[in-house]
Order: C-alpha cells, then structure tokens, then sequence
C-alpha cells in the first residue's frame, strides 16, 4: 500500500513538473510572424489610436481549449476589426503578444492571449 501511494504521488509530482515547463515553454517563444513592413522615417503619419484583442482557452490537463497559434489569430483577428483599416490609409505598427495563463489545482490551465498595437495614419 506504501509503494502504490509513493508511485501515486511521484507520478503525481512529475506531471505537475512537465505540464508547467510545457506552458513557460509558449509564453517565451516568439510567435509573431507579421512580415509586412512600414517605413517611418518622416513626420508624413499621426498615431490615431491604440488597439488591442484578447482571446482565451481553458485546458484540463492539458486538453481542450485551442492551439496557442489559434487563440494568437483569434487575438489578432480582433484587433485587427477594432482598428478599421479597410479604405484607409492606416497600419497597425508595434504588434505585441502577451500570454497570462493561470492555473487552478494545477490541472486546470486558463490561458489568455492578449494583442496589442498602434494604428498610425498617413497623412501625405
């Protein structure tokens, strides 16, 4: 009976270990891809707002919810909508992605991913 209830709580101890490094794993990685580049050398642009977007997945030991790269286009997705670019000539510049993840009895993982940048405008 001591045995099974060591084995228990080693096994125990070692998942507890792994699942923590995996998510300190995805919120050191740099995941931002944006390629499209604006030059900002003149004064020929206005900075006209700030924008952001969130997304969040629940995981219960460490399934469910969605894939990080997921829940980053969910993000950016949103923020992207909230800065109406379409018809303008506006671009978002200093893209940002935040993680926050918060566990619960060490099983349950919320994780949030948070998107922010400016939106600068041309003016010439």
């Amino acid at each position: 009976m001591k045995k099974l209830l060591m084995l228990f709580v080693l096994a125990l101890t070692l998942f507890g270990a792994t699942s923590c490094s995996t998510l300190y794993d995805r919120a050191t990685s740099n995941l931002n891809q944006n390629l499209t580049n604006v030059v900002l050398q003149s004064s020929d642009y206005k900075v006209v707002d700030k924008v952001r977007g969130e997304a969040e997945a629940t995981y219960i030991l460490m399934f469910g919810g969605g894939l990080t790269q997921g829940l980053i286009q969910e993000a950016r997705a949103e923020m992207l909508e909230s800065a109406n670019l379409v018809g303008s000539s506006k671009a978002v510049i200093n893209e940002t992605v935040e993680y926050s993840v918060e566990t619960v009895l060490g099983f349950v993982n919320t994780v949030k991913v948070t998107v922010t940048g400016y939106v600068v405008e041309f003016t010439e």
